[in-house]
């Protein structure tokens, strides 16, 4: 069984009073509102200036705590920056790599993805790997060949064993922030083709080891769009940016979250 991960990716929003507040609102309302039921695992990926007052708020309940970024590299000259070990002293478990705003705007590249994957399963983080097409791509027919290449090239040189550890988000550049959602069906065609890539790689064309790994979408997900996204075969779970700043939009994706989770366990 494939686990549903909803994660919510604050960007550059919030300060460190505002992220306690939010992170100490989404800990009572999904105990409140959920309570002992099975739970998708929820991920909240504030600043790097906020993660430990984050991490101390979400401490005891079944709420974790990732990071936006880091650099590939253990320690060294290199001003601003934040490396892995940083981040696992402290308590952080997942990191987002190759979110499309670091490519385009921070030059980030399928072989520093790359990298920082690799450097993240270093240290026992799990890195969710962020993958998608521009516009530009998708009215040229090449997504698909697009998003193959950003999953060879980020998985290039990582063992099957730590292939399974991963999280891949699909999200699709045009649709991050501007409103617009990709079609549930195509987007749900997308994650399935990531697996079966992920499966070519690997030598296992009949499946195994991406038929584990949790794919997520991301994109303008909303509440009104989280249950149609859960239906579906491929999603496992959603990489939240901007429903996930108020705890009255974020916890109505949690709790689509939960019900494709609870699903999945019954079937199990």
């Amino acid at each position: 069984m494939r686990k549903t991960i909803i994660a919510g990716n604050w960007k550059m929003h919030k300060t460190v009073a505002e992220a306690r507040e939010l992170a100490q609102g989404l800990v009572n309302g999904v105990k409140a509102e959920l309570g002992s039921a099975a739970l998708p695992d929820i991920v909240l990926c504030p600043t790097f200036v906020c993660l430990p007052e984050v991490l101390t708020t979400v401490k005891g309940s079944s709420l974790a705590v990732g990071a936006q970024n880091m650099d590939y590299r253990d320690s060294g000259a290199f001003t601003g920056e934040i490396a892995p070990g940083m981040l696992t002293s402290i308590g952080v478990s997942h990191v987002i790599i190759g979110h499309s705003e670091r490519r385009q705007y921070f030059g980030e590249t399928n072989e520093s993805v790359n990298a920082k994957t690799r450097a993240a399963l270093k240290h026992g983080l799990i890195p969710i790997v962020c993958v998608g097409e521009t516009l530009a791509e998708r009215e040229e027919n090449r997504t698909d060949d697009v998003i193959k290449q950003q999953i060879k090239a980020g998985l290039a040189e990582i063992s099957v064993e730590d292939a399974a550890k991963l999280v891949i988000a699909y999200e699709p550049v045009w649709a991050i922030g501007t409103g617009k959602n990709c079609e549930v069906n195509e987007a749900n065609r997308v994650c399935k083709m990531i697996r079966a890539t992920i499966n070519e790689i690997y030598g296992q064309a009949g499946g195994t080891v991406a038929d584990g790994i949790p794919v997520l979408y991301g994109g303008s997900v909303k509440p009104s769009t989280i249950d149609e996204q859960m239906e579906q075969s491929d999603i496992d779970g959603a990489l939240v940016g901007g429903a996930a700043l108020k705890v009255e939009e974020f916890l109505p994706i949690i709790k689509g979250g939960a019900k494709r989770h609870q699903l999945s366990a019954s079937r199990a």
